[in-house]
């Protein structure tokens, strides 16, 4: 989608629009699977539980961060990530509208 034709949608259709581009990728919901099961912002090394090579798994990390949906903080050398719960909330509303609006009208 060109950057001229997006602003014909409404913000929240472009918001949905790039939550769906990022989480196109198996790694990036797989690293929000882990970091949104355990009970705290996450300072260890996601190589070992991703299995994707350092720089993979910082490019994932960005961009699931441009979204909004994790928050990191440097702790001594270590970057900590954590889920983002206002926007995962506000992600979660958006979806819930999208879902109960679409109505069953197929053959």
């Amino acid at each position: 989608m060109g950057i001229t034709k997006s602003d014909i949608f409404t913000e929240k259709q472009n918001d949905l629009a790039q939550f769906f581009k990022v989480l196109g990728h198996p790694a990036r919901v797989a690293i929000l699977q882990y970091i949104g099961s355990q009970n705290s912002c996450i300072c260890n090394d996601l190589v070992e539980e991703i299995g994707l090579a350092q720089a993979t798994i910082s490019q994932h990390l960005k961009e699931l961060k441009s979204i909004g949906l994790l928050k990191g903080e440097i702790e001594g050398k270590k970057m900590c990530y954590c889920i983002n719960v206002e926007r995962w909330e506000e992600i979660q509303q958006h979806l819930n509208q999208f879902f109960n609006n679409t109505k069953s009208n197929c053959c």
